[in-house]
């Protein structure tokens, strides 16, 4: 009998632990790194060769939606195509359980404004076997998986199932409906939940940027201090599980003071999402990460995501809902493409329009991708405002106009804050901030940020030189798996389950965006595959082989991140 299921013969391995690089071929066994050194190909019934390539420890992605997207893509793709071998789903305080039969269509549509995940592609994939979080488990754990998964519990569901759908949007939970949420959260972490989830945003028209499907806002918004409290005192009970929480309210030293006490009463680690630079204002981030560093001199576990990938999405007005955080846009961008064009066309929105200040995405950063119409094709390439001025317009008629003239279907960019790279490397060079932030699984049509791992190694490493190769493999496997409680995972050490990537540094690149339509339902979204992974490899299989999907599943659900 052959030593080892499969040798990974002749390549240089970094472990994910930041030690140098080291030539070594590397042993599997039952799914398991079992051996390195000098392995002989005679004792492996299965060998890769790895000559002149790195091998690596597979890359956690920790902020996804591929909640429904793993019933019928079980690679997670985009994730998957770019050596991602973990994700974790229910983020944002979404996911599809605990709900009963007569909410499962308020919950598929809490998804489809706020994530743009497909009704239909929810409608036609989701086969609802389950009511509780439990269930909802053995659903994921039986479903041929590509790609590890750890799922959060979603507060949203939590709160609804409780409280009623109405209720839950419009007031605080009493004491004893606190305590029931933290039961069932209690009940769902024993079968194997990983913790749970919540973005909460200020409960009124002018703050919020995510609004459920009819304008109103979520739960997760209304929900007060002591429920997170009560659902930290859960995870404490069991010393087990994380959170993943980001808050946006109007009075940040209360939102600190609140995630120091939920922190320090749990003792479980709270995932802040997310740290983002402003070319115009860089204490934004500065001021963040010192807050964190002092968490950490405090012994606080609390930890920060960043958003360091290109956060500028593509766009047109049929589709985009990320001007909600003002009321005349999110009324005037709500519904079909035909309830949008009669409100955009309306003398008296164009009115309020032009008197709001859009703040994330502003106009001044928007730019002209692609037009169907001759008349405005010269503005290609151009800002918003320099266009307006060509056109003797206000902004927000020159963008409405040159929509209108094709029914919506004109190709925007959006930059959600002025970029710059000097602040963007004080992000990535800092050594505990988590990079990612993919959301992958959601806003399909927009973004196709799961290629983080790929553009990391390609740009801010090889091309930029802004850290090492063996630090990039920390950040992008053993720290993510290290604060998301991923049993083993993130190194490549012996006894580690064997989630690989193996690649050409030389030629690693993320190929340009494809438009697929792929998704149930008869949708389309937008995707983005790599060059110069030879091999990736989940649980000792081989899942990609130079690119190409093997039909392989040996991913698993990891309850408790085990």
């Amino acid at each position: 009998m052959a030593r080892f299921d499969t040798v990974i013969k002749g390549g240089t391995v970094i472990d994910g632990r930041r030690n140098p690089r080291v030539r070594s071929d590397v042993g599997i066994k039952d799914g398991r790194v079992a051996g390195f050194g000098r392995l002989s190909a005679s004792d492996a019934d299965h060998v890769l060769d790895a000559d002149g390539l790195i091998v690596a420890p597979g890359f956690v992605d920790l902020h996804t939606h591929y909640d429904s997207q793993l019933f019928w893509d079980p690679y997670c793709t985009v994730s998957g195509y770019h050596g991602v071998t973990s994700v974790v789903i229910g983020n944002c305080g979404y996911s599809f359980a605990p709900v009963r039969p007569a909410e499962r269509e308020a919950a598929m549509m809490m998804f489809t404004r706020v994530e743009q995940i497909s009704y239909e592609s929810m409608q036609a994939t989701l086969p609802w076997t389950w009511e509780s979080f439990p269930q909802f488990l053995d659903a994921v754990d039986a479903l041929p998986k590509g790609v590890n998964v750890l799922p959060y519990v979603g507060v949203n569901p939590l709160l609804t199932y409780v409280m009623g759908h109405e209720a839950a949007k419009s007031r605080h939970a009493t004491a004893e409906e606190n305590a029931a949420v933290g039961r069932l959260l209690g009940e769902a972490v024993d079968a194997g939940a990983c913790g749970w989830s919540a973005l909460r945003c200020p409960a009124d028209s002018y703050s919020s940027v995510h609004r459920d499907h009819d304008a109103t806002s979520f739960p997760s918004d209304v929900m007060s201090h002591d429920t997170a409290f009560a659902l930290g005192g859960a995870l404490a009970e069991r010393n087990t599980g994380f959170m993943q929480i980001m808050m946006v309210s109007n009075d940040p030293v209360d939102d600190v003071t609140h995630l120091e006490e939920l922190a320090r009463t749990s003792g479980r680690p709270i995932i802040w999402n997310t740290l983002v630079i402003d070319g115009n204002d860089p204490d934004r981030h500065r001021m963040g990460m010192a807050w964190f560093d002092s968490c950490r001199e405090r012994g606080l576990p609390l930890y920060c995501q960043a958003t360091t990938t290109d956060v500028s999405m593509p766009f047109t007005l049929d589709i985009w809902n990320l001007w909600d955080a003002n009321p005349a846009w999110a009324e005037a961008l709500m519904g079909g493409r035909q309830e949008r064009i009669a409100k955009l066309s309306d003398p008296g929105m164009r009115e309020r329009l032009r008197k709001e200040d859009v703040v994330l995405y502003p106009l001044h950063l928007t730019t002209l991708v692609e037009t169907g119409n001759p008349a405005y094709r010269e503005y290609t390439g151009q800002r918003v405002p320099q266009i307006a001025q060509a056109l003797g317009k206000d902004p927000v008629d020159a963008l409405l106009d040159i929509s209108l003239s094709e029914d919506l279907r004109t190709m925007w960019r959006a930059d959600l804050l002025e970029q710059n790279s000097d602040l963007l490397r004080e992000i990535v060079q800092h050594p505990w901030m988590i990079p990612g932030v993919s959301d992958g699984g959601a806003h399909t049509k927009m973004i196709t940020s799961g290629r983080f791992p790929t553009e990391h190694i390609e740009t801010f490493v090889r091309e930029y030189g802004w850290v090492s190769l063996e630090e990039m493999h920390w950040k992008l496997s053993a720290l993510p798996a290290h604060v998301a409680g991923f049993a083993g995972r993130g190194t490549l050490t012996l006894g580690a389950p064997a989630d690989i990537v193996v690649y050409d540094y030389a030629t690693l690149r993320s190929l340009p965006e494809e438009v697929a339509h792929d998704v149930p339902g008869g949708d389309w979204r937008r995707t983005r595959k790599a060059e110069g992974y030879r091999y990736i490899v989940v649980n000792g299989q081989v899942t990609f082989d130079d690119g190409r999907p093997t039909g392989t599943t040996p991913g698993r659900l990891l309850r408790h991140g085990g």
